[in-house]
């Protein structure tokens, strides 16, 4: 691949790591009168059959086979989007809840090494106590506890985790689009069912607040993952991973200037902790593309 041609993915990458930190933001203001799981609903139907529209074609042409490892991501990650979005309607900090997120990084790891017998690296066992402090020092910043919003927001990463794994096990079987549209339609139609039984609906929505969910499923879901499918299949998932380590900064950028949330010094040291432990659990990639550069 020449110099043009990498500098583009690298922007188109960047570019999804924003769309996916204003993704938080634009959850959260949908929040402010949508129930979360029929936000959830809504926002993935959505982008699930705008990338339907795309990927017809593909879908028409999977197998039994694929349709059902297909569904079975797609249930996991139901379960992990309807985890995040309630920790997302419970934090009082969506900078915060992005680092502890972006943790997914350092436990994808795990996951391949005890569940599925890989080697695991040095720099796992290192990036890993550090994102433990990091973590310890969110939770100290109001005193000696996890605040709901914080364990959800580490359940969901645990699961990111576990359905990346399988995720890159089964991706190379089946066409991308296809794949996305899928899984995004089910969290959607899940969601949607599961809103129907322990949710109620408003009686009124804000004009804005459609705007907010509409903003969400087109641009932060439907866009975000077609850039993203387009970029990493034209680069290495290693590179990608650096890149896509943009996300939990953008989004506590943005919560800044959106939300106008401050950090105090210990959520600052928590924050610094977790993306360095995600900058040690890449190093070896970033170490490889230093020296090639």
């Amino acid at each position: 691949m020449n110099n043009t041609h990498s500098f583009r993915n690298d922007l188109l990458l960047i570019s999804v790591t924003l769309l996916a930190a204003a993704g938080w933001m634009f959850s959260k203001f949908s929040l402010a009168e949508m129930p979360p799981l029929y936000f959830l609903g809504i926002r993935f139907t959505l982008a699930g059959l705008v990338l339907a529209a795309f990927g017809a074609s593909q879908l028409r042409a999977l197998t039994g086979l694929q349709w059902r490892h297909s569904i079975a991501l797609g249930v996991l990650f139901t379960v992990a989007m309807m985890i995040w979005i309630t920790g997302l309607h419970h934090t009082k900090h969506v900078g915060e809840g992005a680092f502890i997120t972006s943790m997914g990084v350092v436990i994808v790891p795990l996951f391949a090494r005890f569940v599925f017998k890989e080697e695991l690296p040095l720099s796992t066992w290192v990036a890993l106590p550090v994102a433990i402090a990091g973590l310890a020092l969110l939770s100290l910043n109001r005193g000696v506890r996890l605040e709901p919003g914080q364990i959800l927001f580490l359940v969901s990463a645990t699961l990111f985790a576990l359905h990346f794994n399988l995720l890159t096990r089964l991706a190379g079987s089946i066409p991308a689009t296809a794949l996305t549209a899928i899984q995004l339609t089910l969290v959607g139609l899940l969601s949607g069912l599961g809103a129907l039984v322990v949710e109620v609906f408003p009686e009124r929505v804000s004009p804005i607040i459609w705007v907010w969910i509409l903003t969400a499923a087109l641009v932060a879901s439907s866009a975000r993952f077609l850039l993203q499918t387009y970029a990493q299949a034209r680069t290495s998932a290693s590179h990608a991973a650096i890149i896509m380590v943009l996300e939990p900064v953008w989004a506590s950028l943005m919560a800044g200037l959106w939300l106008h949330e401050s950090m105090t010094m210990l959520q600052l040291a928590g924050c610094s902790l977790i993306f360095m432990a995600l900058l040690v659990n890449r190093w070896r990639v970033i170490r490889n593309l230093i020296r090639s550069r």
